[in-house]
């Protein structure tokens, strides 16, 4: 025989205290421990109160700001960001909840949070650490404060009216045709190669040497990559000197296999690149200019700036605007165009100048009548 169930919600006590649990406008079950409450009536008359405010927030369609604290919506948050972020970007937003954004908010009320302690927040790290880093970090936070927003928690996203530093010029160093030649011969055998796709194609890192098999489309001159940085999937398009790198690699493994050994980590890399720009006397050039030479010389050899864009996957333009100084002969040549477009018109005008000159010259000026 079934026995009924009870109804989880009502007052109890736990370890000596009272408890509330009741199911919120949306239908969520919540408990709240009520701190100093000694009397069973103030428990009850604190549950009814809560549930007056559920009843006013379906009928209203209103919901009251939550009493959480930002300690108690980050495991929210982290859960909701872990079902949609790659596992490396899902590290990095943990990385900067867990270690920078928790000790600051943690023991606020989500709901109290001011516009002027985000302020401080940003001043106060802007001091210590880059100002791409801060931008990033006060990223996550606004995010954080968008979803509470969205999930009715809080009544508005205070972070959204806070003033962002500007972003420093990025820093572009790329090498020249013989540079890139001399480090490419110098570097160590298993590193030639991914130094030469790094520079060819403008691939990140982590997308080289992830790279399998069944991603190259020979045929096709292509790369698919099924999952990038900013997690969506790109097409990375081979030139010969791409192709003849993949061709030197070739050997025979399965299409699941990676091109190259999973041994091989990215600190590895960096590393021995870097070793081998010392020993070259090549000074101030890390294994991502490599993806700036790319650019460069894409930009310097005529391309447009969307076309750079594009290939390198660039989200947002203003990052290869960087490179726009490098190639100053397009904007002569493009307002050029104008001579093929209005050439017979302005012959014509150069033609009838004086006529029209002499004309002019015959209007009386300020209106008054010419005697006769």
């Amino acid at each position: 025989m079934k026995t009924k169930r009870h109804d989880r919600d009502g007052v109890f006590t736990r370890k000596g205290a009272y408890w509330i649990s009741f199911t919120d406008a949306q239908g969520r079950r919540k408990q709240r421990k009520l701190k100093g409450v000694i009397s069973i009536t103030v428990a009850k008359a604190l549950r009814a109160r809560e549930l007056e405010n559920v009843e006013k927030a379906r009928t209203l369609g209103y919901t009251p700001p939550s009493k959480d604290t930002f300690a108690e919506f980050v495991s929210r948050y982290l859960k909701h960001q872990n079902a949609r972020l790659t596992d490396a970007a899902y590290e990095r937003t943990r990385g900067i909840v867990e270690d920078h954004l928790k000790p600051v908010f943690g023991t606020m009320q989500l709901s109290l949070i001011r516009r002027l302690d985000v302020q401080k927040f940003l001043t106060a790290r802007l001091a210590e650490v880059s100002v791409e880093t801060a931008r990033k970090e006060f990223f996550v936070l606004s995010h954080m404060l968008s979803l509470a927003l969205d999930w009715e928690l809080i009544p508005a996203n205070v972070a959204q009216a806070v003033e962002l530093p500007k972003v420093p010029a990025g820093r572009i160093r790329y090498l020249q045709p013989t540079e890139l030649q001399t480090v490419l011969a110098a570097c160590p055998e298993w590193l030639r190669p991914i130094a030469g796709l790094l520079a060819f194609t403008g691939m990140r890192r982590s997308e080289v040497l992830g790279l399998r098999w069944l991603d190259i489309d020979r045929k096709g001159e292509r790369i698919l990559l099924p999952q990038t940085k900013n997690g969506d999937a790109r097409i990375v398009w081979l030139n010969a000197l791409a192709c003849d790198v993949i061709d030197s690699v070739k050997n025979g493994a399965a299409p699941t296999d990676r091109v190259f050994s999973p041994e091989i980590t990215p600190e590895n890399v960096s590393l021995a690149f870097l070793r081998t720009c010392r020993k070259t006397g090549i000074a101030d050039f890390r294994l991502h200019d490599l993806r700036h030479t790319a650019a460069s010389w894409l930009r310097m050899s005529g391309a447009d700036l969307q076309d750079v864009a594009d290939l390198l996957r660039h989200r947002d333009l203003r990052m290869t605007r960087r490179y726009s100084h490098l190639s100053p002969a397009h904007l002569s040549a493009a307002v050029k165009r104008l001579d093929r477009v209005f050439g017979t018109p302005l012959a014509l005008l150069k033609s009838g100048h004086d006529e029209v000159t002499i004309e002019q010259e015959t209007v009386p000026k300020y209106g008054k009548q010419r005697q006769a």
